[in-house]
């Protein structure tokens, strides 16, 4: 007899609730700010309420839980995104404290000097007062005395014909990376 009982107040209150999806909703966006956001957090309770709520005595009982249950979700969101904030923003202090490998710079950058070296020479120019010096297109423009736009085709005609360059001597390390380089001997001894 106590689960028959039972069975209507569980049907009830789950109704009731049902009932206030609504209310309960524009209660949740109002306190995260977005509706997706509250949407996910409205059903997430909604499955643990309707799970608990047999142990309800009554409908009123049950709204007024379930806005307690409501308000602990929020909380528990805001919990979990002030610990994703904090440690995104852990990971980026950490990257931007990190120091260069020095050597691996070092090696990558004398690699790429080395095939700079065997383009145009207005090419290389181009390629080390603005990728190298980080001079602006416009300032090195002015050094060569050409126009803005005749800078940025020839940096990316030089930075295109770098690409190739690389390609041709270190062939597969080109396209996975290197970080042993010992292609430039190869280019060396064929440029000698």
């Amino acid at each position: 007899m106590d689960e028959e009982v039972a069975a209507p107040v569980d049907a009830r209150a789950a109704a009731v609730l049902v009932e206030n999806h609504r209310a309960f909703l524009t209660f949740l966006e109002r306190r995260v700010g977005d509706r997706a956001v509250a949407e996910d957090i409205l059903q997430a309770a909604f499955t643990k309420g309707l799970e608990r709520a047999g142990t309800l005595r009554n409908e009123e009982a049950a709204v007024a839980w379930f806005y307690r249950a409501l308000r602990n979700a929020v909380v528990d969101y805001y919990r979990r995104n002030g610990a994703r904030s904090r440690a995104l923003a852990a990971f980026a202090e950490e990257v931007e404290s990190e120091e260069p490998d020095v050597e691996l710079t070092r090696a990558v950058c004398q690699c790429v000097a080395r095939l700079a070296d065997t383009l145009k020479p207005e090419f290389a120019q181009a390629l080390k007062r603005i990728e190298v010096d980080g001079v602006p297109v416009k300032q090195f423009a002015e050094e060569a005395g050409i126009t803005a736009n005749n800078a940025a085709v020839r940096v990316f005609r030089a930075r295109d014909a770098l690409r190739k360059q690389v390609a041709r001597s270190c062939g597969t390390c080109a396209e996975h990376g290197c970080l042993d380089c010992t292609c430039g001997r190869s280019t060396e001894s064929s440029t000698s």
